[in-house]
């Protein structure tokens, strides 16, 4: 397909393991601030999808090949940190040694060099996400929507082109999951991300709206 020179385009992926196949080919185009889902059952390629778009497909494993561009830039070869595409999993993934703040600067950029600018991004991801003063907290002690805020918040701060979700909704409860997923698709809208989300949940996949495929 040709790809668009704006937002993420995956052209003629396919994901193999063990000759046999997973994803036979899959075409998209995302464009800036919107959503694509890649819907289906464990076992279907979805989390590996996600891991030879971000970089990380272990390829003594795998077969796969097919293009994924970037704002126009092929990156299929490139490495996953100069790919700039943010990773958001089922699991919030904080470190229990860190407080919430010093989660949030892990996610900020090394070339960032600056202290009083490194402090002031984190204060503003933490306003961004209701969690003003939660800064010095110890992760153990917030409610699953305030971990997942702040998972969050640390792909954003990493200053993604790009951003793919890996059932980041799934283990929240039915009121937080609808406010958590309204929060990923403004953010992503408000900073022109594409999103690539993969999942099982057809509620998930009718919230995001945008291009919808299902695996076997």
């Amino acid at each position: 397909m040709s790809g668009a020179s704006n937002g993420l385009v995956l052209d003629a992926v396919a994901i193999g393991i063990g000759g046999a196949t997973l994803i036979e080919r899959l075409d998209l185009a995302i464009a800036p601030g919107n959503v694509a889902t890649v819907m289906g059952p464990s076992g279907s390629g979805k989390s590996s999808l996600l891991a030879y778009v971000a970089g990380f497909l272990d390829t003594r494993l795998f077969d796969a090949g097919g293009a994924v561009r970037l704002d126009g830039l092929d990156v299929t070869r490139l490495r996953p940190e100069q790919r700039r595409i943010g990773l958001l999993f089922q699991d919030d993934l904080l470190f229990p040694h860190l407080s919430v703040a010093g989660n949030l600067m892990f996610g900020v950029p090394a070339a960032i060099s600056a202290r009083t600018e490194r402090l002031r991004l984190v204060e503003a991801a933490l306003a961004d996400a209701d969690l003003a003063g939660f800064g010095p907290r110890d992760p153990a002690t917030l409610s699953g929507g305030q971990r997942a805020r702040v998972a969050l918040m640390r792909v954003l701060l990493s200053q993604p082109q790009a951003l793919l979700l890996d059932e980041p909704f799934s283990r929240l409860d039915a009121a937080l999951r609808g406010a958590f997923r309204t929060m990923v698709f403004e953010q992503a809208r408000r900073r022109g991300l594409p999103v690539l989300m993969v999942t099982h949940d057809r509620q998930d996949a009718d919230a995001a709206g945008g291009d919808l495929v299902e695996l076997a």
